[in-house]
């Protein structure tokens, strides 16, 4: 895919140029922040109706209507990181808190446990999870050692699915498995290694399990990729925690940097601790861009499905920006 130019500049060049941290923001445009008051809101979804969701650190889902109308649904003494709507309009959260697990916030906010072990080993901190179009569940485990202090060099996490026969592992080795995206056609699973420094993608098999794993892009100096979505082009966008910095990487595997809000000395000190072994879960998620609170997601909204919503780990807003591609429609997209 070839984007197009304008004055030998391209559609991306200009967006990139529009959301640096010197920019003057125009109305509409460049990056801008919304809503107010938000307790961690580390994961994002989207919906038709204009609605966002995002995971609270209350122990629930905040919904913000587009009127900027706020509502908690649920309030646990769960930490919910990754979030997905279930059809019922309940929502699955991946527990990052003590006990971990996959729990089910019912539509009155009742919390309940939904995948607590595999293969008779208790699940602990759950990372993120996931729906696909044909109502399988897929949940990140980011590493068997569920502490503060990270596995830095320990390739522990897998991928489980639950579908019509069960629940069990469809991948393994991964080091420090974050967000995972289902490919358009459904053929390919795409997911972040965070400690890896790495986006992967694996091939999906009639069975669901995952193969062929791929490195299709590396990060260094400060990136550590957490976030990752998919638009309606082919492109995989990663966002990456501690740095601020979004990326997306071509159908054609070029990676095109969009956002670079990178605060130098943070990004130094991030690297220096992951060099020396000594980076940790309270290090990494207090750092902050110049202007962005840390994010960690990106997911794709509005009408067109060209405003993209940023969750973070230190601010109260989202941050967003318009994108001059769409994105792809979450599958949970048209529900009621």
């Amino acid at each position: 895919m070839n984007a197009p130019t304008f004055e030998g500049r391209t559609t991306w060049e200009l967006l990139a140029d529009g959301l640096r941290h010197d920019a003057p923001v125009q109305q509409g445009q460049g990056l801008q922040h919304l809503f107010g008051g938000l307790q961690r809101p580390e994961c994002v979804l989207t919906h038709a109706s204009g609605n966002l969701f995002m995971s609270d650190r209350r122990g629930g889902v905040l919904k913000v209507s587009p009127d900027g109308q706020q509502q908690l649904i649920g309030a646990s003494k769960l930490l919910p990181n990754g979030i997905a709507m279930q059809r019922d309009g309940g929502f699955l959260i991946a527990n990052l808190g003590d006990g971990g697990g996959v729990w089910r916030i019912a539509p009155d906010g009742v919390a309940s446990p939904w995948m607590t072990s595999v293969d008779g080993r208790t699940i602990d901190r759950v990372n993120f999870v996931m729906n696909d179009a044909t109502d399988r569940v897929w949940v990140c485990i980011s590493a068997v050692d569920g502490s503060d202090r990270y596995p830095l060099n320990n390739a522990s996490g897998t991928i489980l699915l639950r579908d019509a026969s069960g629940t069990r592992v469809v991948a393994d080795g991964l080091h420090y498995t974050n967000e995972c995206r289902v490919s358009l056609d459904g053929r390919y699973m795409y997911v972040n290694e965070t400690f890896g420094r790495r986006t992967s993608r694996m091939k999906i098999e009639k069975n669901g399990d995952l193969t062929h794993r791929e490195t299709i892009a590396t990060f260094a100096d400060g990136d550590f990729p957490d976030g990752l979505t998919l638009d309606s082009e082919g492109g995989v966008w990663v966002v990456c925690v501690g740095s601020n910095r979004v990326y997306r990487i071509a159908p054609d595997g070029v990676c095109q940097t969009i956002i670079d809000d990178a605060d130098g000395a943070t990004a130094q000190r991030l690297e220096a601790a992951f060099a020396d072994g000594t980076l940790d879960r309270p290090l990494l998620s207090a750092a902050r861009g110049r202007r962005l609170s840390n994010i960690t997601c990106l997911a794709f909204g509005g009408a067109d499905l060209r405003t993209a919503y940023m969750g973070c780990l230190a601010g109260d807003s989202l941050a967003t920006f318009r994108s001059p591609v769409a994105g792809l429609a979450p599958v949970h997209w048209n529900w009621p």
